[in-house]
């Protein structure tokens, strides 16, 4: 009886097929933009997940045009949303923001590295103040 060990298996030795390495949150990263996304998105609030309603309409005719925070990207907006709520929410994602991240481009391993690297710079303070 030959002894085949995983690793022997995963190199495309005899008698196993060929297995590409896992994509995991370890060697997954976002490029520097990206990062900039989610620093961005610590300031935004949750309403600016929503649509525009008619109060936000009325508030800008009268008080003027305030910045819209959505981006025109399609994939920098998926991951802008989901940088909010995950901000706001830490894992407790909606499963809308998940899928539509998803069919932006991302895979399962960016959204655990997103979620980790969220989550730890949580603790740390939006401002420091020296005064």
């Amino acid at each position: 009886m030959v002894y085949r060990s995983e690793t022997f298996l995963a190199e495309g030795g005899v008698g196993g097929t060929f297995r590409s390495p896992v994509a995991t949150a370890e060697n997954i990263s976002f490029s520097p933009l990206e990062w900039q996304v989610v620093q961005l998105a610590r300031q935004d609030s949750l309403a600016t997940l929503r649509e525009p309603g008619r109060w936000t309409r009325l508030q800008r005719l009268i008080f003027g045009q305030k910045p819209d925070p959505r981006l025109a990207d399609k994939r920098l907006e998926a991951l802008r949303q989901i940088a909010v709520e995950a901000w706001h929410r830490s894992y407790d994602v909606h499963s809308r923001r998940i899928s539509a991240f998803r069919s932006a481009g991302f895979t399962e391993a960016h959204l655990e590295r997103l979620l980790a690297a969220i989550a730890a710079m949580r603790g740390s303070p939006k401002v420091r103040s020296f005064a």
